[in-house]
């Protein structure tokens, strides 16, 4: 056995043990999808605030303050829900495009461990500014433990994660000390960030192995 075949057999055993430690049926596009999501809930959002001078043509509507806080913690949770249901289903469909396994193994529940409770920690802050009726750093605690929870996540999919996780991080972290802006703050973490990365994540690793499938 040459060189050749020593690196190629360490290089199949390598890959061998990256599928079976980590999950990599996580999808782009749904990382595309889901900031799409959340920059229509930032436009209701604005809506629900009042508005004000750059969406002036959207309609105002008049709602008491603790009506206003009340529509805007529905609205995340629905907002939660649908983005998880979208990244499930998006990588439910790659894995089976891939004839891969999809089960709740040790794997995924290592990897669902990791990402949940960072955000539980946040949502429990969170909630804790809310019972004070503290607002003002609440997109700042959702951004900063977002990005920890994808830094955790990245052990167990794609490793390039941690960069959206990264950029999370610094972009709470910069939220905390801007106040007036965190629904700005907000829109560009979880849209914009979203989008980018996941057209990055797209080009790179999806389309390349659509083409390689065909």
């Amino acid at each position: 056995m040459d060189n050749k075949e020593v690196l190629s057999t360490l290089s199949d055993i390598r890959n061998m043990m990256e599928k079976s430690s980590r999950i990599l049926s996580l999808s782009g596009m749904s990382a595309v999808v889901v900031g799409v999501f959340a920059g229509l809930a930032a436009v209701v959002a604005h809506v629900i605030l009042g508005g004000g001078s750059l969406a002036a043509w959207l309609p105002r509507f008049d709602y008491c303050p603790v009506c206003k806080v009340q529509m805007l913690v529905l609205l995340a949770g629905f907002l939660i829900l649908v983005c998880m249901a979208t990244a499930y289903l998006f990588a439910r469909r790659k894995a089976k495009r891939k004839n891969q396994r999809f089960a709740f193994d040790l794997t995924a529940r290592r990897l669902l461990w990791n990402f949940f409770m960072p955000l539980a920690a946040g949502g429990v802050l969170c909630v804790s500014f809310l019972w004070q009726q503290q607002y003002d750093l609440l997109s700042a605690i959702m951004l900063i433990f977002y990005g920890l929870a994808l830094i955790n996540l990245s052990n167990y999919t794609y490793s390039n994660t941690r960069y959206l996780g990264y950029a999370q991080l610094l972009l709470g972290l910069a939220d905390s000390f801007v106040p007036g802006h965190s629904l700005l703050f907000w829109t560009a973490g979880f849209g914009l960030f979203h989008i980018v990365y996941g057209i990055y994540f797209y080009l790179k690793f999806d389309r390349q192995n659509t083409m390689n499938e065909r």
